[in-house]
């Protein structure tokens, strides 16, 4: 099975260091609409709140307002159902439109009974696609995913580096299940200005032996720590991480995504 290699990044010497981390949440922001400029709404309410970015911050920022500012939204009185996505909605007693969004968001169908389990056009796998009704106004509004979560945060950062000129990485984070756990956790859908991966193999553990297979899916943990803060009703979709060290880069959230020729499951 051909492997693919993994970008080596992130630094071997910073990363052997004990780190100290401190994750705020950044009050605050109003409610987001379609067209805002959500770099300039983190910057102001940085500045009302008194934080001072610093270089090697990374914030960690909730899809939901990606979306909502990119305008990832579906009204589903516009949508006009498939008989697919009939057949489905009668058997897990669905809105036949919400149903007809998850199949228009899928490149494939995972599962379909009991969940609605979908492989999106990004190569996600996760639930319904990412098609949410939560912490969005009106009973007929979904949020999509952002079309291209890694230019989200690329764009994101940018932006913030113009208005703070500070060196700012940018990690957007979504809820996912896992197989054979329950329960949710962040994961890193899209990232700019950090090493997503760390590539340990070839290093030594502490007794000295070597590491043949250990690659760490950095870009996920900072997201799964940032949600212990944000929750699903606190309004804080915004987490800023300070004292993580890692040397800049360039490399996508998209890199996590498995490979289909490596994946033991499909």
């Amino acid at each position: 099975m051909a492997k693919r290699p993994i970008p080596r990044t992130s630094s071997q010497k910073a990363s052997s260091r004990p780190v100290d981390l401190r994750l705020m949440r950044l009050p605050g922001l109003p409610e987001v609409q379609p067209g805002d400029d959500l770099a300039e709404q983190i910057a102001t309410a940085a500045r009302k709140s008194r934080i001072a970015f610093e270089n090697g911050d990374i914030l960690v920022i909730a899809q939901k307002i990606v979306s909502k500012s990119e305008g990832a939204l579906v009204s589903l009185a516009t949508i006009s159902p498939s008989p697919q996505a009939h057949a489905i909605a009668q058997r897990q007693k669905k809105d036949v439109r919400l149903v007809e969004v998850i199949l228009q968001e899928s490149r494939r169908l995972v599962r379909s009974d009991p969940v609605l389990i979908a492989e999106t056009r990004h190569g996600y796998v996760c639930a319904n696609a990412g098609v949410d009704h939560s912490n969005v106004p009106g009973e007929d509004m979904v949020t999509l995913l952002p079309r291209d979560p890694d230019l989200s945060a690329k764009n994101l950062a940018a932006a913030l580096r113009k208005r703070t000129r500070k060196r700012i990485a940018v990690i957007i984070s979504d809820t996912f299940g896992r197989p054979w756990r329950l329960g949710l956790t962040n994961v890193a859908i899209g990232a700019s200005g950090l090493p997503v991966l760390q590539d340990l193999r070839g290093t030594r553990d502490r007794q000295g032996k070597p590491l043949i297979a250990t690659i760490l899916a950095v870009a996920d943990e900072l997201a799964a720590a940032a949600g212990l803060l944000m929750g699903k009703s606190e309004g804080s979709p915004v987490i800023l991480i300070r004292g993580y060290r890692y040397k800049p880069a360039s490399e996508p959230a998209s890199c996590i995504i498995r490979p289909a020729a490596e994946d033991l499951f499909r």
